[in-house]
């Protein structure tokens, strides 16, 4: 039989040095090439669960490629699964959106839902964010939504109902996500919990401080953030407040945080320690600290005893 001989159909449009495809060829995988060909034609980055679905792969099978190309030297292990982070998505044709939409029922029902939950048809730039968020990112049709429904509900929460957050602010809700890998119902479920918890956290501490009719300031939640994080609760933080109010007359976020932080590097965390360390002179406080056996007098005890009681009923 003649031995037929074939050429490219179109011109080639995607780099590949000689080397690399000496590499892929000796492996003789065929999911390696094909993975490695949809990163190349990716921009260098994927998502496990986006190219499988891409492919008609499992994410197994995905993974076991990617591995494959590690061992090759033609992936690197630092982030091989995680999604992209790059500032803007990719300008997609009109064209190819409504060819996928009409293709892919996942991103059909997708835009669907969109357009319900926003009440309106969505503009053809708001098609192409939304395609970037699936086809770029990669999160799939049940993360997405469950992203614009979270959108929607912190949006109207701070603005007021009926008011719908615009698709550039829904866009960096997804970077977020992206970023934290999260791609499935469960862990977006488990994100969410996570954020209400925090908010729940933030709004006591708000109330400790006496903070009403607005919202923290993003310097005024990382001071609060910082110091659940030292790991002070409520009572140790209404007693950093009272005592900048008594010195300052006011509010004064850089000297609370002074006081807290001291707190924090004498290892004080609890209202009982603050109450107790806080009292103790400086040379017997270090002691204590360190537990050694040199401690205050009974007569000290009873000093001590004495003022806390003082204070707490005056």
């Amino acid at each position: 039989m003649e031995d037929m001989k074939y050429t490219l159909a179109r011109r080639m449009g995607i780099s590949l040095s000689a080397e690399d495809a000496d590499r892929l060829l000796s492996c003789a995988d065929g999911s390696a090439a094909l993975l490695y060909l949809y990163i190349l034609r990716n921009g260098g980055e994927f998502s496990a669960p986006k190219a499988a679905r891409d492919l008609k792969h499992t994410e197994r099978e995905i993974r076991d490629a990617a591995e494959r190309l590690q061992d090759l030297g033609l992936l690197n292990k630092a982030g091989e699964m995680r999604p992209v982070a790059a500032d803007e998505l990719p300008e997609y044709a009109a064209e190819d959106i409504a060819r996928r939409s009409a293709s892919d029922q996942e991103f059909k029902a997708v835009v669907t839902e969109t357009q319900r939950i926003m009440g309106r048809m969505l503009s053809v730039p708001e098609l192409k964010t939304l395609f970037g968020i699936y086809d770029y990112l990669g999160l799939p049709a049940e993360v997405i939504l469950t992203l614009i429904n979270h959108c929607v509900e912190e949006y109207q929460e701070k603005h007021g109902p009926g008011r719908i957050p615009t698709m550039r602010r829904i866009e960096k809700e997804a970077y977020i996500w992206a970023n934290r890998e999260i791609l499935t119902l469960e862990s977006a479920e488990a994100y969410l919990r996570e954020l209400r918890e925090k908010k729940h956290v933030l709004s006591q501490v708000k109330e400790v401080l006496q903070i009403r009719g607005r919202d923290l300031s993003t310097t005024e939640k990382k001071y609060v953030e910082s110091w659940l994080e030292m790991g002070f609760g409520l009572d140790a933080i209404a007693i950093a407040y009272d005592k900048t109010i008594v010195k300052t007359g006011q509010l004064q976020w850089r000297y609370m945080n002074s006081i807290i932080t001291s707190w924090h590097n004498k290892g004080l965390h609890t209202a009982k320690e603050i109450e107790k360390g806080d009292m103790l002179p400086t040379a017997h406080r270090k002691t204590a600290n360190s537990g050694s056996s040199s401690v205050p007098q009974k007569s000290e005890f009873e000093r001590m005893k004495k003022m806390l009681e003082k204070m707490k009923n005056g």
